[in-house]
């Protein structure tokens, strides 16, 4: 467990929790204590999906621009590719992950929230890449995930003018897929964890082909990922799971069986 960021773990959800007062700017440490945390969670077998969480005030309001105002080129260079990596640790967990964003995501906490498979946001959430009113541009992803997720025109106006967008809007461009009522019976993160529940009991192989497949076919040609596709497809015949799967659907219908997990 890191000073900033830990794991926690309940019936089957891993909860990546940010905790550095007041904004979880995300220094060096932070990008680090990240890396551990998405890499613990890929690991434990008790951890079937992943909630990404900065707490009940902000999600996290960009990196630690004070740190980053003293490095020079060279440093950079050195740092950046470490930069991005901590963050793609999270992208690649081989589960499900779903960002609760409340308060502010903001640059590098925009980026953070990019790289999970759905995000939530809280009514008063506002996110955005303001990296070029400092005078450089995204360096974890933002111009590369934004632009798979809401498409090159949306990106290169979010990137290019720094402007932020408040929930309604990031929900009808695609940036986010739930916004929840400050007034509604759920907050955001029990929204959330409400979301990554449903995979506690889930075919856990058959799910991280499916992630598999959809983000590496993202990267290729189609004919590349329909290959991909039928790798991954074929390779699932020889788990438990899909013999339990298919044996339910036979004896009971659909949405019955009782997965194990092998």
């Amino acid at each position: 467990m890191g000073e900033f960021v830990r794991l926690e773990v309940a019936d089957g959800v891993g909860t990546i929790r940010l905790d550095r007062p007041k904004m979880n700017a995300l220094n060096v440490q932070v990008q680090e204590e990240i890396r551990a945390a998405a890499l613990e969670a890929t690991e434990r077998d008790d951890v079937k999906a992943v909630v990404l969480y900065g707490g009940e005030r902000v999600f996290a309001a960009g990196a630690d621009i004070k740190e980053m105002a003293d490095m020079g080129y060279t440093d950079m260079v050195k740092r950046s590719g470490a930069l991005q990596s901590s963050f793609s640790a999270v992208a690649r967990i081989p589960k499900p992950v779903v960002a609760a964003v409340t308060g502010y995501a903001l640059g590098g906490g925009c980026e953070l929230a990019l790289c999970a498979d759905v995000r939530f946001a809280a009514e008063d959430a506002v996110l955005g890449q303001p990296e070029i009113l400092l005078g450089i541009i995204p360096g974890a992803g933002g111009t590369q995930r934004l632009t798979r997720l809401v498409g090159p025109s949306r990106a290169k106006d979010l990137v290019f003018t720094g402007r932020f967008v408040k929930a309604d809007e990031a929900l009808a461009i695609g940036l986010v897929d739930r916004v929840v009522a400050a007034d509604a019976d759920r907050t955001v993160y029990d929204e959330a964890v409400a979301w990554a529940k449903q995979f506690a009991g889930a075919a856990s192989y058959a799910v991280r082909a499916a992630k598999e497949s959809i983000d590496r076919g993202l990267e290729v040609d189609l004919e590349t990922g329909l290959e991909i596709e039928r790798q991954q497809f074929a390779a699932l015949f020889a788990t438990e799971d899909r013999t339990i799967g298919m044996a339910s659907f036979v004896e009971s219908g659909p949405g019955k069986a009782s997965f194990v997990g092998r």
